[in-house]
Formats: C-alpha cells, structure tokens, sequence
C-alpha cells in the first residue's frame, strides 16, 4: 500500500543553472536531496552532460524513465559563451591550471575576425589532458594528475557557428568573449587554444558558460537556491518539465491503448501506417516508448515505464 505521506515519483526534467566551483555530480546529489526534502518517492537521477567546476550554464538533470534519455542528451549539440585571455597558456587550458607557454602577441579584432572561419565547419582538435576521457579505461585527468605523459589523441567535431562579442575597446586585445553552436564532443577548451595559436600567440579560457544544452537553454533554467526554495514547500514539480522535453527534434506517434500495451511488453507493432524513422510513442499523450519505424512495423527503442 502506498505511503501516503510520501508524493508521487517525479519523470522528467530539471534544468539547473549551475554555478562556478561544483561540478556536475554535486548537482546531481542535490536534486536527490530537494526529492528526499520534498517527500517524493525515489528514483533514479542523472545529468545529461559534464560541466566543469569552473564552468556554468544549462545542466539539464534527467529524473525517473527521463534518465533513459540522458544519453541522447549527450550526444546533442550545445552552445556555450566563452572568454580566451591572451598571454599564457595553461596546462588544463584554463585558469586553474599552472602557465606552461606565454607570449607578448596581442591580437586585433581585425585579426580575430580574419581567423574565425578556419574553426567554423567540420574541424579536428585535441582534446585536453585535463579531461574526463578515458585512456585505456583511465579518466585522462587522473592519468596527466598523476604525472604521466598524456598523449591525447585528434578527434573530429562540428563548430556550427562561432561569432565574437566585440570588445569595447580597439587596438591590441588582452582577451576577446566568443559564442559557439557545437556538436557533441566539442572542447571548448581546446578551441580557445587553437584560436589563439592560430593568431600567433597563446591563450587559456577564462569564463565558459553553457547557454543551451540539446532543447533546454537558460530560460528554463533555475538555481540551486531556487530547487531548494521548491524542495522545501514540496513544489518542484513547479520546475519539472515532461520527459518528451528531451525528444524535441522526435515526432510524436499516437498509438492504440492495445498496441501500447504490445509496446510497453517490448513486442513490436505490426501494421502502423507512418514513414520510415524514429518517433516517439504515445497513448492519450503518455510516451510509451521510443520506436523505430520501418514504414509497416513499430520497434521499440526505449521503453518507458510510465
């Protein structure tokens, strides 16, 4: 029997605007907490992509089925605000890190605005040592914290777009702030290095802000200090948004209450008269599942338990 003291489980979606100085699993844990203080029932949580401590913007959090989704959250484009301070460069490629080169070149705007195009498009970067990908199943950081050679290896990535916010100031440059659109692997980190190499100096990244994750941007967004304000007077689901907030760019497909009942058993549905491609699932506008078209029959991709 239900506790009735206890609130119902939460599926969906809490976009955090996440502060400099924590990364993302303390963001995590703190929505874990606003539940508990909330009294709703548990469930599974987590991100949909790795912010680092000095970086802040769009953490979008996956609650309950949501979480079956995250991965495709990883692998959505972002955009993110960022500042490049000429002069030094550093060894993670920010302002944590200890200065490794430096240089006296100061770039122009001119010179900045001549550069830009060759990171525009399909690019390859090295990744930084000072990341979370894994070498020989190793996250990359540890490896290069414990002082071992790290040897990063190129990697292909999309920069949809990449403008600069003009200074106000002319003349030499001491630092400029950029806004990309990337595609999922994008490091921001080894972009700004990039641009100022390819401007005859060296730089590092100063401030990185997330504007836009996948659908979910800063307007959806809310603080730390605001989840608890909600946990505290058991309102978050003032701050949820829907599980099918994640699926977007997905058209959704209304399915028969027997053929979502097939569905959710993860049978196919044979029959279904929709062109080739994914959708998403729904029965009275409760996703069932995500399903692989084929133009005859439905196949679920992910199911939900909803």
């Amino acid at each position: 029997m239900a506790d009735p003291d206890v609130k119902p489980a939460l599926h969906g979606w809490i976009i955090l605007d996440k502060p400099v100085g924590i990364g993302s699993t303390p963001c995590v844990s703190a929505v874990k907490r606003a539940l508990r203080e909330g009294g709703y029932a548990k469930v599974k949580v987590g991100h949909g992509g790795t912010l680092d401590p000095l970086a802040s913007g769009v953490l979008p959090i996956a609650l309950g089925e949501a979480t079956k989704l995250a991965g495709r959250m990883l692998d959505s484009d972002k955009v993110y605000d960022f500042t490049i301070q000429f002069g030094t460069e550093t060894d993670t490629l920010d302002a944590e890190g200890e200065v490794t080169e430096r240089s006296e070149n100061r770039p122009s705007l001119s010179d900045i605005e001549a550069v830009l195009p060759q990171f525009t498009g399909s690019i390859d970067q090295i990744p930084p040592k000072y990341s979370a990908l894994k070498i020989d199943g190793k996250p990359a950081y540890a490896r290069a914290r414990a002082g071992e050679d790290v040897e990063m290896k190129t990697r292909g990535v999309t920069i949809h777009a990449l403008s600069i916010m003009p200074p106000d100031r002319t003349g030499k440059l001491t630092e400029v702030a950029l806004t990309a659109h990337v595609s999922k692997g994008t490091y921001i980190r080894s972009l700004a290095r990039d641009i100022a190499r390819a401007l005859n100096t060296v730089g590092h990244v100063t401030m990185l802000h997330r504007s836009k994750a996948g659908p979910f941007s800063l307007k959806s967004a809310i603080s730390l200090d605001k989840l608890d304000e909600l946990a505290k007077s058991h309102g978050l689901e003032q701050a949820l948004l829907p599980l099918a907030a994640g699926l977007d760019d997905i058209p959704a497909l209304p399915v028969a209450p027997d053929q979502a009942r097939q569905l959710r058993m993860g049978q196919r549905v044979i029959g279904v008269s929709a062109t080739a491609g994914l959708y998403l699932a729904t029965d009275q506008s409760v996703p069932v599942a995500l399903v692989e078209c084929d133009g005859i029959e439905l196949k679920v991709v992910r199911g939900f338990n909803l």
